[in-house]
């Protein structure tokens, strides 16, 4: 059981954002995704979850071919994401933005949506006592919270983190270690995440894939990513004194973003 991307390519003007990227995250693992801003980290996810069609390549879920569904019947295969950029419900609260998601599951994979209910969601993701409140009003850190537990709503075999942890403080990422971790546990998905934390992304990945000017230069353990020269040349930049990787290399392309289209340079 795995989502596999194979050989997959996608370019904007004739430049190429994601070029023949092959790799695949199996059921229960969780796999990080890093590179500088433009390394077309966000246009892969895209490509996964059918936001942005490919040029060419494959996306398969457990050896069924998704290239033709749309988004929306991606996530009916399994397949569910959050977003770099939030994207709630705003005029509903933070229980109904789960029951969204939960309504739709009910009709469209009726037998794993039968192993979860909205009140456990909340709780797993510390939200339940925030449940009727609207949710533009939570802080920063809970609206990423509610996000994942509208993506788990979905009863998805895979789960895609676009920058969980972003505006998250030490204190706040490192529980969203044990949240992802747990997640994984409770409801054996595949998880494939991107983030800019690299102390986020090597405790809580055990498997880490780079991206750097839309290909695939390395793939590996934490260890051996955060060893490996040319990532740490176009990425990770110096260590600290305790061997965690420091503040990552200058990044000369623009913010890798879903509504920015990447140019690497």
């Amino acid at each position: 059981m795995a989502l596999t991307v194979d050989n997959i390519s996608k370019n904007f003007g004739g430049v190429y954002a994601v070029r023949e990227v092959s790799l695949e995250c199996q059921r229960g693992e969780i796999l990080g995704l890093i590179g500088p801003n433009g390394a077309g980290k966000t246009t892969l996810m895209n490509l996964i979850t059918g936001v942005s069609p490919s040029d060419s390549g494959t996306v398969m879920l457990d050896g069924k071919r998704l290239n033709r569904l749309s988004p929306r019947k991606r996530a009916y295969a399994g397949v569910a994401r959050t977003f770099q950029n939030i994207r709630l419900f705003e005029h509903l609260t933070v229980r109904q933005n789960v029951e969204v998601a939960f309504t739709s599951s009910e009709f469209h994979r009726a037998r794993q949506a039968s192993r979860i209910t909205i009140d456990r969601l909340l709780d797993q993701m510390d939200l339940l006592e925030m449940a009727d409140r609207p949710a533009p009003n939570l802080p920063y850190g809970y609206q990423r919270r509610l996000e994942i537990a509208r993506a788990l709503a979905l009863a998805p075999d895979y789960l895609l983190l676009d920058e969980p942890a972003a505006g998250m403080n030490r204190l706040e990422s490192t529980a969203l270690i044990d949240s992802v971790r747990f997640i994984r546990d409770e409801h054996g998905c595949g998880i494939i995440v991107i983030d800019h934390d690299l102390r986020f992304i090597m405790n809580v990945c055990e498997r880490i894939a780079v991206l750097h000017m839309g290909e695939l230069i390395a793939l590996g353990t934490p260890e051996e990513m955060r060893n490996d020269p040319r990532v740490i040349e176009v990425y990770i930049g110096a260590q600290d004194n305790n061997g965690e990787a420091a503040t990552p290399a200058p990044r000369p392309s623009p913010s890798d973003g879903e509504t920015t289209v990447e140019r690497p340079t």
